[in-house]
């Protein structure tokens, strides 16, 4: 039986026009939330919802949509006021229907103490972003909503507009807004965002029916968008719900009243349709893009075991640090200078550079080009640094072979000529160095630490570490299991690539 809040959904889903199959059942649990699942079997193709814009919470379809345009907010901070305005006016917001089922927060980092962020999630990814995500946030906050709470505090009370209720607004959207179109940016859209995560196993599509009748691309794909990324286009047959067609599940609208091709070309409606077949009784599940676990903590508030989208980070101080630990600080600038010269990079985010490590401890090619540039002898890097000087089209990699010399175009460089001894013994190294951040606790500890941890926040955040120590493992073997290949097939490959 459905609980209360969902009855209450379901009557607010009618009153709004939402139409969702009756062979969706949607679950109340106090431990893992609010779930779909097939009440039937449910085929690709299956449209299993029709959502109305209008029906959707954004900067344009809320009450205060004229207030918010006047004081000139967008983005984030435009739709999180419209969020907390909404919410501050109870059962008289046309989406109190919807809100009632909503958190009040979800559990992000975000939302965590500074000591919690410190205690838990040192070392990790998420340490340094989320810090300066609560900044950031604040001073939003500071700057743009305590002016409107200043001008009326009648309308703008800090009971809902406090520094607090910004933050809680911020999670939800973080973890629960689609990207809908070009007019309406991006918003709260209910019923899409009951449906549970699963990397790589998604078996329903969020669509946006196109205006453009003549369009190949009849569907627009808004499953993986989010305010971080982009959408993209994916095209769908747009046939009737086969053992049970579209319906209000609230009033058990008659197969013929609910016909979806009546919708079909519709460009105020949204679309919910199934990508695969779904066994009676299993789990709907939408997939919020191919996000590591950092990512996926950081905005959603989870992680998932073996995610094979994990990666880690290697910042490129951290590399830095090593060569001028071994050299000095002016032999390290000099190799960085050349290898930026060469126009290699790694990574940027807010002006910090890093390499990926993938999931299987594969590190970033551009890592070890830098790593191989910072171990060539000086006489090898002085000819290296008077080649490039001296040819205004060198692209490529000078590589060194018992004094002899070979260039290698960038498009023909191979990890495994990059391999050599003292480069496989610099990525332990780095590898020593990056988990040194995690403190004291070894990888077995946190392992057994994750499978007995209750406490939310404290699992997701030994789960992240845990598997981010797993791919600096990873990276180790990596590097013994290179050391395998003999020098004759070092060689090969070297005359290989030229």
């Amino acid at each position: 039986m459905a609980s209360r809040r969902l009855r209450a959904f379901k009557r607010w889903m009618t009153s709004q026009g939402i139409q969702c199959s009756d062979a969706l059942q949607f679950t109340d649990s106090r431990d893992n939330g609010i779930a779909v699942k097939a009440l039937c079997d449910l085929r690709e193709g299956d449209v299993v919802a029709n959502i109305p814009k209008l029906a959707c919470l954004t900067v344009k379809t809320t009450s205060a949509c004229s207030i918010i345009e006047e004081a000139g907010l967008g983005g984030y901070l435009g739709l999180s006021v419209a969020l907390m305005y909404e919410r501050s006016l109870g059962e008289n917001s046309n989406w109190a229907g919807y809100l009632q089922l909503l958190p009040d927060k979800e559990c992000l980092p975000l939302l965590w103490s500074l000591e919690d962020v410190d205690q838990f999630l040192c070392g990790t990814e998420l340490h340094k972003t989320v810090k300066e995500d609560k900044t950031l946030m604040y001073e939003d906050w500071k700057e743009n909503i305590l002016p409107l709470m200043e001008s009326a505090p009648l309308i703008f009370s800090p009971e809902f507009f406090g520094v607090e209720q910004y933050f809680s607004a911020r999670s939800l959207i973080s973890s629960r807004s689609f990207d809908i179109d070009d007019f309406h940016g991006f918003g709260m859209v209910p019923l899409a965002d009951l449906f549970n995560h699963k990397t790589n196993a998604e078996d329903v599509h969020f669509t946006l029916v196109s205006s453009d009748l003549e369009s190949d691309n009849s569907t627009s794909h808004l499953n993986d968008v989010h305010p971080y990324d982009e959408s993209n286009c994916w095209n769908s047959s747009l046939d009737k719900v086969g053992p049970d067609s579209l319906v209000t599940e609230a009033n058990n609208v008659d197969d013929t009243d609910s016909d979806s091709s009546d919708l079909e070309g519709d460009p105020t409606t949204l679309e919910m349709i199934m990508v695969k077949n779904v066994k009676a009784g299993s789990e709907v599940f939408n997939t919020y893009g191919s996000l590591g676990n950092a990512a996926l903590l950081h905005r959603y508030g989870f992680t998932e075991a073996n995610n094979p989208y994990d990666i880690v980070n290697i910042d490129l101080k951290l590399v830095i640090d090593w060569c001028s630990s071994r050299f000095s600080r002016r032999y390290s600038r000099a190799r960085v200078s050349l290898w930026k010269k060469l126009e290699y990079c790694g990574c940027d985010n807010e002006n910090i550079e890093y390499f990926e490590i993938s999931h299987d401890g594969e590190p970033q090619t551009e890592l070890l080009i830098l790593i191989y540039m910072m171990l060539l002898s000086d006489d090898a890097f002085n000819h290296f640094d008077l080649t490039t000087s001296v040819s205004k089209n060198f692209a490529g990699l000078m590589l060194y072979e018992k004094g002899k010399s070979i260039w290698i175009e960038d498009s023909k460089i191979r990890k495994d000529v990059l391999l050599t001894k003292d480069v496989r013994k610099t990525l332990v190294s780095l590898a020593d160095m990056r988990e040194a951040l995690y403190g004291l606790s070894c990888l077995e500890e946190d392992l057994e630490m994750v499978c007995r941890i209750q406490d939310r926040k404290l699992y997701h955040s030994l789960a992240l570490r845990e598997s981010e120590r797993t791919i600096l493992k990873n990276l180790r073997s990596y590097a013994a299991m290179a050391g395998q290949l003999s020098i004759s097939e070092r060689r090969l490959s070297l005359r290989k690539n030229t």
